[in-house]
């Protein structure tokens, strides 16, 4: 035993971590885990603050299926204004620069971008300490930030973040993205094509699927024979909701047709007040349901809604995709054609892609009515559909699959090398969670792809 290599150490960056609903804090904990099942020491450091308002239900620092986690106070002013956001994320660097600069040294450092421009304490830590870090390319800042209007591109302001931002990109070991369009915008840093590496994102673990019989939910939420079109997850800036709700408006009065949101974010009272201003009676808005009541909250949706801003194609990805996908249900994405998302649903022909940006939202709107309908008429086109995606999450995007690409870039990158009795463990198959029908292929295995001709509403895809 005592000639046994010590294990990899590697620490975790991020804002948000579970049981915080954040989507970056759930995928980091899959991803934490799998490594510590895989024999490295992992540690996270994250902020007490959660992704709303107020913070955590959980202690400040605990071991968690495997990994350890600390969570440091931080200001706690919340996502409401622009200001108490940024005095947050200041007293959280301030916290993660203390930890690197004082603390243990760790085979490597993995930064995430929750908040932005955090990798820049990796820089900081190698120039000081030699520390390695990578990057978990979530967002991209501050592009996303300048897309938004906060940051003008030719200021003084946007172009020193953006220098700061390349040059901890520049500087990292690996930068890994969720796609070609992201791939390209960290290119534009200068990041070299050797340290850049493509992992797709996942929306849930492997018991992510279609419920079988009945859902307790749908009787909960009093959803029985209603054809239930679902918004999951964030309401953010880089979402595009005009379309959408010209679509509601359209169909307020199709008795069929139930426009379900779930979850919140910045735009949430948008959406609540505009629905209140035209008296839908079709929509309802409910907060974030506990993760392990995922997979019966996305079964409860007939179709899975998704959109994205146009000056946000590469900047953010939308992880919600990943979830529907899973759940077996048709997507319909309301955004531009050319982008991760658009890209996912057209190779694994799931769903339909509507951008607004070809005409105004009142006509955009008509269109998403019009596929809402052609679904709701002819059921065994959208189960086709659920279907194809169904089969392209399993093979593509679970969980487990990105989670072990993700681990070979570590190694990759570090040279981290893992005790032959914690290997062979590791290797060892494992029988499935609930809910999954099949293992994930081999990387080199092709897709399988469903050959039915199917007759979208909005035409042949």
């Amino acid at each position: 035993m005592m000639d046994r290599p010590a294990k990899p150490s590697v620490l975790f960056v991020n804002q948000h971590y579970a049981p915080d609903v954040a989507a970056t804090g759930q995928c980091l904990a899959d991803l934490a885990e799998h490594l510590a099942q895989a024999g490295y020491d992992v540690e996270v450091l994250a902020s007490q603050a959660r992704y709303g308002d107020g913070s955590a239900a959980a202690p400040a620092r605990e071991l968690l299926d495997g990994v350890r986690v600390q969570r440091v106070a931080t200001t706690r002013f919340g996502r409401r204004t622009h200001l108490g956001r940024v005095i947050d994320y200041a007293s959280f660097y301030i916290a993660v620069v203390a930890k690197l600069l004082v603390g243990r040294r760790y085979d490597g450092v993995v930064f995430l971008t929750t908040p932005p421009l955090i990798s820049l304490a990796g820089r900081i830590a190698r120039v000081l300490r030699g520390q390695r870090y990578g990057i978990w390319s979530m967002d991209l800042h501050p592009e996303a930030e300048i897309a938004a209007g906060m940051v003008s591109e030719r200021s003084l302001l946007g172009r020193l973040l953006t220098w700061l931002d390349a040059t901890a990109y520049r500087n990292a070991d690996f930068v890994v993205d969720l796609g070609a369009h992201m791939r390209e915008r960290i290119r534009r840093k200068g990041v070299r094509e050797s340290r850049s590496h493509t992992v797709n994102i996942w929306g849930g673990r492997g018991d992510v699927g279609p419920t079988v019989g009945s859902n307790p939910l749908t009787r909960r939420l009093g959803l029985q024979q209603r054809f239930v079109v679902m918004y999951s997850g964030n309401a953010g800036i880089v979402h595009d909701f005009g379309a959408i709700l010209q679509a509601m408006c359209e169909l307020r009065d199709d008795p069929r047709v139930f426009f379900l949101f779930v979850g919140g974010g910045p735009r949430r009272a948008e959406v609540e007040a505009f629905a209140d201003k035209e008296r839908l009676p079709n929509f309802e808005y409910h907060d974030y349901l506990p993760r392990e009541l995922l997979r019966y909250s996305l079964s409860v949706a007939d179709v899975h809604l998704i959109s994205l801003r146009r000056q946000f194609v590469g900047v953010s990805v939308p992880s919600k995709l990943y979830g529907a996908m899973a759940s077996a249900r048709p997507i319909l994405f309301v955004g531009p054609t050319s982008c991760e998302t658009a890209d996912a649903i057209r190779d694994a022909r799931c769903g339909v892609v509507i951008d607004p940006g070809e005409d105004d939202d009142a006509a955009a709107g008509r269109r998403i009515a019009s596929v809402i309908r052609g679904w709701a008429d002819v059921p065994s086109v959208r189960e086709e559909l659920g279907a194809r995606g169904r089969c392209a999450y399993l093979e593509r995007y679970e969980h487990r699959l990105s989670c072990a690409a993700f681990e070979q870039v570590v190694r990759s990158a570090w040279d981290t090398q893992i005790a032959p009795s914690e290997a062979a463990f590791h290797d060892r198959p494992r029988p499935l969670r609930e809910g999954s029908e099949i293992r994930p292929r081999a990387k080199d295995t092709p897709v399988r792809r469903a050959e039915t001709n199917v007759h979208h509403p909005d035409g042949p895809r």
